[in-house]
């Protein structure tokens, strides 16, 4: 066989792999939570897409949305929490953060922004979710010295992408973010975090 015939195949495997990695590396690679721990055993084969609805026993009780609401997506995020000196105190002004993960049905890769409101947009379909800064539940980290884990509730959707029907957001396995101790004089802080993010939708 000569050279020039060989190509396609190659091309041919070059796309499976590809393949394999979207169906495979990305759901096992995007974790619930446990972000810095050792990654879990591959999932077999007919249950790779289901893995995203099993219980997570780090996921504190008190955060799991009202019955009826499904996993949607999940993505981690690394970014700042931005401190402003108000009355000599820190106070959180904003966060300012990038996503990346996968949605669940169908897995599909995806990215997104986290800034004030708290707010979050795809930078891929423009569409916008803005939680209740009033519903919210609050349950300690469980890495020391971290900002809180949080149940959010959305106050508005915006567009039919990716956050067009969320109901609830949960942030999970948060590292970092906390504000300075002590009394500040002016300006601005940002101290860097981790998290991961879980959106839900009503159930269909």
């Amino acid at each position: 066989m000569t050279p020039l015939a060989r190509r396609p195949r190659v091309k041919i495997a070059s796309a499976f792999g590809a393949l394999a990695f979207v169906s495979v590396a990305v759901p096992t690679g995007v974790s619930f939570a446990g972000t810095d721990r050792a990654p879990a055993a591959p999932a077999a084969p007919a249950a790779r897409s289901d893995a995203f609805h099993g219980v997570d026993p780090r996921v504190p009780a008190e955060l799991s949305p009202p019955a009826g609401h499904v996993l949607h997506a999940v993505l981690k995020a690394k970014g700042v929490q931005i401190y402003e000196c108000r009355a000599a105190a820190w106070t959180l002004l904003e966060p300012a953060a990038s996503l990346t993960g996968v949605t669940v049905h169908p897995v599909k890769k995806v990215s997104a922004l986290h800034f004030r409101g708290p707010s979050w947009q795809s930078d891929q379909d423009g569409s916008l979710l803005e939680g209740d800064p009033e519903g919210v539940v609050r349950v300690p980290s469980e890495h020391p010295g971290s900002i809180q884990q949080l149940r959010i509730k959305a106050k508005l959707t915006r567009g039919d992408g990716v956050f067009g029907k969320v109901t609830y957001v949960q942030r999970l396995d948060t590292v970092g973010g906390v504000a300075p101790a002590g009394a500040c004089a002016r300006g601005t802080t940002a101290v860097p975090y981790r998290a991961v993010y879980r959106f839900f939708v009503a159930k269909a």
